[in-house]
């Protein structure tokens, strides 16, 4: 009689070629980001195997269990047809793919798709199908030659369960360890090489106000690419007033970047000085904001507050990581965390010291996971007797604590992905269009959560597996196709490889907020005063077009 992994590793299991090839019909569906034919085929790889996979692990354990199970003579009765109605329905779905598709690029204002390209899905898909399934093979054998030595010394069943967990334990460690930290440290070597990389065309500012300069604390060298970026693309005063119409200040940005000194509280520390040398105490605004993993601060976010604000504005920012956003909460899940209380407490801090009629107005912002790590940068005890003015999180990642139980907390008839609050008075979501409860009175304390429906970083479920997220019940998103249907397992890989392309969107769209989209959060949160509709309008104009500018 064969073992579990006998069974599991010599036999090809016609029900899981018809259940992977349904699990590859699912993933021509569409999603919430629009897929090209490569990326395509990659996920229907990945979705055979997955039903492949889990269909032999179920005829595995049926076998176990000695259960009834159909002989060879019925099998070959029943598996055909049923592999013929699984062809025919990849066929139908596949026909039908290049609309899906479309319904979601016309919701971002994209091109139309002809076809999608059969043979270029068939041959990435067969390729990355077939990679995996022999990875697995490998494991099942190596699981097999691991229960026969323990067998030696147990019963077959115990040594059968033992197998499978030494297997599983090391290819578990194999995958996080040796193979995860290398690619990690490969990755982080070589982002960390072009964050120090200085073009040639980027020169050290020379204002005593521009952190970099020969005047300021900090080294140019030391801000990082990002870091250098966001302090040399502050707007002048008269690119501001040309669009306000009105006089403007200098807006002030001070960045510390991650070489700047040796430990985080040093680098914290070293932001409020810089920000005191500065000047940034004496603005009306003080935004503490976060970056993204790699140390990106959005000039979408931070230009309409500094344009609403007539350049009164001082930001500062503290670089925690050189990795992308989702590599960094994979390997690094607590170092923004860490990284957004160490400058909120530092620059809170010196903030408390500052006499209360004087002080500016202090803000918090993040976008993606310097949302995550700003939401996380607030203690209660430090905030009972002086607690911030407000805060705008942009594309919340799933995993953020606090999103997730407002979320969680909603009214019962809004939907999931744009919750309201009863009242609203201290906490509102938009999706920049709409969701600010016009007209609510708002408390002392003003947060504002911008996200998108089609943002896969904000709405993936790590149980999306199992269950139908919230957010697909109706009402839908604007952006979101009538036709995204949940699939087991399906549905999951789907929005992985959405989180993935996240970026590869118009701005407006995904996990790209647009310039735009931020006026009204900030208009919420900071209340500036003066501005008419007609001065909106026009301040609006302005964004859109250089957001069509920038997409084009």
């Amino acid at each position: 009689m064969l073992s579990f992994l006998d069974w599991f590793d010599r036999r090809t299991s016609g029900m899981g070629l018809v259940i992977g090839a349904l699990f590859v019909a699912g993933s021509l569906t569409p999603s919430l980001i629009p897929r090209s034919p490569e990326i395509q085929g990659i996920l229907a790889g990945f979705c055979f195997a997955a039903g492949y996979g889990v269909t032999v692990l179920a005829e595995a354990l049926w076998h176990y269990l000695h259960l009834p199970r159909l002989t060879t003579r019925q099998a070959r009765w029943v598996v055909p047809p049923l592999g013929g109605v699984a062809l025919a329905v990849v066929t139908v779905f596949l026909l039908r793919a290049a609309d899906w598709q479309n319904d979601i690029r016309a919701a971002m204002q994209l091109p139309a798709v002809e076809g999608v390209a059969p043979l270029v899905i068939a041959g990435w898909g067969t390729g990355v199908a077939a990679g995996l399934l022999i990875g697995f093979k490998l494991l099942a054998a190596l699981g097999r030659y691991a229960s026969r030595r323990i067998a030696q010394v147990l019963p077959p069943r115990q040594a059968y369960v033992l197998g499978i967990a030494v297997t599983a334990l090391l290819a578990y460690q194999i995958a996080s360890g040796v193979l995860v930290r290398g690619m990690v440290r490969s990755i982080d070597r070589s982002a960390q090489a072009l964050d120090d990389l200085v073009p040639a065309d980027q020169v050290a500012p020379g204002q005593q106000w521009q952190t970099g300069s020969p005047a300021s604390l900090l080294a140019w060298q030391d801000l990082g690419r990002e870091g250098r970026a966001f302090v040399s693309q502050a707007p002048l005063p008269q690119a501001i007033s040309e669009v306000t119409g009105q006089p403007a200040r200098q807006p002030l940005r001070v960045y510390v970047g991650l070489n700047a000194a040796r430990t985080l509280a040093e680098r914290a520390e070293l932001a409020v000085q810089e920000l005191d040398r500065v000047g940034g105490f004496e603005r009306a605004v003080l935004v503490v904001g976060m970056p993204t993993g790699t140390g990106w601060i959005d000039p979408a976010a931070m230009e309409p507050l500094e344009h609403l604000h007539h350049g009164d504005v001082a930001t500062v920012a503290l670089q925690y990581s050189y990795l992308q956003s989702w590599i960094s909460l994979l390997v690094q899940p607590d170092d923004a965390a860490e990284a957004g209380r160490a400058l909120f407490g530092a620059v809170h801090r010196r903030w408390q010291q500052l006499p209360e009629e004087s002080r500016p107005r202090l803000y918090l912002y993040g976008l993606s996971l310097g949302a995550h790590g700003s939401q996380q940068s607030l203690r209660l005890h430090e905030m009972l007797d002086r607690p911030i003015d407000g805060a705008l999180w942009v594309g919340p990642p799933f995993v953020s604590p606090l999103w997730q139980t407002l979320t969680a907390e909603r009214d019962p008839d809004s939907p999931a992905w744009l919750p309201r609050l009863t009242t609203g008075e201290v906490v509102r979501f938009t999706d920049g269009r709409q969701g600010l409860q016009e007209g609510a009175p708002w408390g002392d304390v003003r947060i504002v959560y911008l996200q998108y429906g089609s943002d896969p970083i904000v709405f993936f479920r790590t149980d999306s597996a199992i269950r139908q997220p919230d957010w697909m019940r109706a009402p839908r998103a604007p952006e979101v196709s009538d036709d995204l249907r949940w699939y087991p397992i399906i549905t999951e890989l789907q929005l992985a490889f959405d989180m993935a392309i996240a970026l590869d969107v118009p701005m407006g769209h995904g996990h790209r907020y647009a310039y735009v989209d931020h006026i009204g959060p900030w208009l919420a949160v900071t209340d500036p005063p003066g501005w008419t509709p007609q001065r909106l309008d026009a301040l609006r104009a302005h964004f859109l077009q250089k957001q069509a500018d920038l997409d084009h």
